[in-house]
């Protein structure tokens, strides 16, 4: 059997730059095992399979390792697949998902906006595992539904992070969001996974959904700007709007095949 699968740079300003996903859209859902195993031969951070439900889509996510329940860079991916090379000409599209229904649409400036349920946070305490972890001590952590949000002083404490993946991965958690108010953009982060088998991920949307609120409120504003301070780097643009987020970015085409299984 032969499927078409292309590679996308989501969030990214360059071919290289981003977060790469791949898109593979089914006829029909495959077994969960041969999911999992075309994830790990991508070894990405995550692998998008979709499947036609009546006028919309259904989604699912696979990174090396395991199922995850949200992925943003991936949905803006396949969402760039579907307006630029299945001849998909609605102005947005929806994938339905385990987190429920996710809307994607154009902007006039040719980027994507995801709108995805918010991730409220709630007040936890400094973990030993967090702290040994990261290597610093956090001014402030927080839980969501999947991740721990710990706060840092500045940019440039997250610059300088430098984990301990063996510890973090002892978390009871997806992992954690390191985030600081940033210099050239309103807030900063990085993404460390090593649960999930991505020590650190190069741009993570539904990071965004923890985060967005969160930096809203303490700097008072609704639209903001973000980077994920990644070797790739991630550029997005967010928007709280009641209990959704906005998650905006450019996509670039890598590559475009097929495989063979």
């Amino acid at each position: 059997m032969k499927l078409n699968v292309y590679v996308v740079n989501a969030f990214a300003q360059s071919a290289f730059g981003g977060n790469p996903a791949a898109v593979v859209y089914l006829r029909e859902w495959l077994s969960e095992n041969l999911m999992q195993q075309i994830a790990m031969q991508h070894n990405l951070a995550e692998t998008a399979f979709i499947v036609s439900l009546k006028e919309d889509y259904q989604i699912r996510w696979f990174t090396p390792t395991v199922e995850v329940a949200l992925c943003g860079h991936a949905t803006l991916a396949s969402a760039h697949v579907f307006f630029n090379h299945l001849s998909y000409t609605k102005e947005e599209i929806t994938f339905h998902s385990k987190s429920g229904p996710l809307h994607v649409s154009k902007k006039n400036n040719g980027k994507l906006t995801l709108n995805f349920p918010a991730d409220y946070y709630s007040t936890t305490e400094i973990l030993s595992e967090i702290e040994l972890g990261l290597k610093v001590k956090p001014l402030e952590v927080y839980k969501g539904t999947t991740d721990y949000m710990v706060v840092l002083d500045n940019q440039k404490a997250i610059e300088q992070l430098a984990p301990d993946f063996k510890i973090i991965s002892l978390l009871k958690s997806r992992g954690i969001i390191a985030t600081a108010k940033g210099d050239d953009a309103d807030f900063v982060s990085r993404c460390f996974f090593p649960q999930s088998g991505i020590d650190e991920d190069p741009v993570t949307g539904s990071a965004h959904t923890l985060m967005t609120p969160y930096w809203a409120k303490k700097l008072n504003k609704n639209k903001l700007s973000a980077i994920q301070l990644s070797k790739r780097r991630g550029h997005l643009e967010c928007e709280m709007k009641k209990d959704r987020v906005l998650i905006s970015g450019n996509a670039i085409t890598y590559l475009e095949g097929n495989m063979t299984i």
